[in-house]
């Protein structure tokens, strides 16, 4: 497993040395997000209310999630982006975190942002506590995953669209399948970096090297990874599938990488269900079936 603090140290040496390959296509993405800024602002004052840590400026960091996420549809869930309402009823998430709302009102996309920042793994406001760049970019990769980092080369999760990963200067490359390797093949969508720093150029505010800084990113796996009751999250996903004799046994960190979702396909070509890697309803509530009849199985021996 990549370790966090060189990977940190990485990802702030890059960040000094990065310029845009794509700047138009960036410009365009991030005025959209700083027409946005006062909405992004309110969930960090609500989260702070909570006791996270997460300064103004870290709006940067929702809007990047945002955008990767769900395109900066306000109508969605910030977690995941399932949408927030259908036929202009509020409805519950569908994929993990599954169960979540339904959220109302004006700011219901706000409440959803709350809920998957500070409740939902792997709880980005309240684990973490450095908002510096370079350690949101490496809580950005490590959720998204950590197979380029355990590779020494940068994550176009991360780079894309800057001169770290878009050839010539840089390397390249994308794992096309789970657990395969990375192939030369340049990945087309926007990293968060690059959004980052034109957040940056469009920001007055913005001041990354004065923004609060930790030492080192939290452990992995952290050492709250456990279940919930009712937050059908990668946690529970994690456990529940390590519980139902996922082999290998899954970390259970709320990163859903590869690893988890290749064990989510097993479970579902194995219960006939839709085969695509995705924990959405109909997985979660076989999931739960499954997880009830162990239970009777394991009292009924011990009686």
């Amino acid at each position: 497993m990549a370790n966090l603090e060189v990977l940190q140290r990485k990802n702030d040496q890059r960040w000094a040395t990065a310029r845009l390959t794509r700047k138009s296509e960036f410009d365009k993405v991030a005025k959209i997000a700083y027409a946005n800024k006062g909405r992004y602002i309110a969930i960090i004052h609500k989260l702070r209310e909570l006791g996270s840590n997460m300064p103004d400026e870290a709006w940067c960091f929702i809007a990047a999630i945002h955008y990767r996420e769900s395109s900066f549809n306000f109508n969605t869930h910030l977690g995941q982006g399932d949408p927030l309402s259908r036929n202009g009823r509020a409805i519950k998430t569908v994929h993990v975190p599954a169960g979540r709302g339904p959220f109302t009102g004006i700011d219901a996309f706000e409440k959803a942002a709350v809920d998957a920042l500070w409740y939902c793994a792997p709880y980005a406001a309240k684990s973490n506590k450095d908002w510096s760049i370079s350690g949101m970019l490496t809580y950005l990769e490590r959720y998204n995953g950590l197979a380029y980092a355990n590779a020494g080369r940068p994550s176009p999760y991360v780079w894309a669209g800057t001169s770290i990963y878009d050839p010539p200067s840089g390397p390249g490359g994308k794992v096309q399948v789970d657990h395969g390797p990375i192939v030369n093949v340049v990945d087309k969508q926007l990293g968060v970096a690059g959004l980052m720093m034109s957040f940056d150029a469009l920001d007055d505010t913005i001041n990354f090297g004065s923004m609060p800084e930790a030492t080192l990113q939290p452990s992995l796996p952290e050492p709250d990874k456990v279940p919930v009751d009712g937050v059908f999250d990668t946690v529970w996903l994690q456990w529940a599938l390590n519980r139902l004799g996922a082999t290998p046994q899954l970390s259970v960190d709320g990163i859903n990488g590869g690893g988890t979702k290749s064990t989510v396909r097993a479970y579902q070509k194995s219960h006939k269900l839709k085969v695509d890697g995705i924990a959405g309803n109909d997985t979660i509530t076989s999931l739960k079936a499954e997880l009830k009849k162990a239970t009777k199985i394991a009292e009924g021996a011990n009686k």
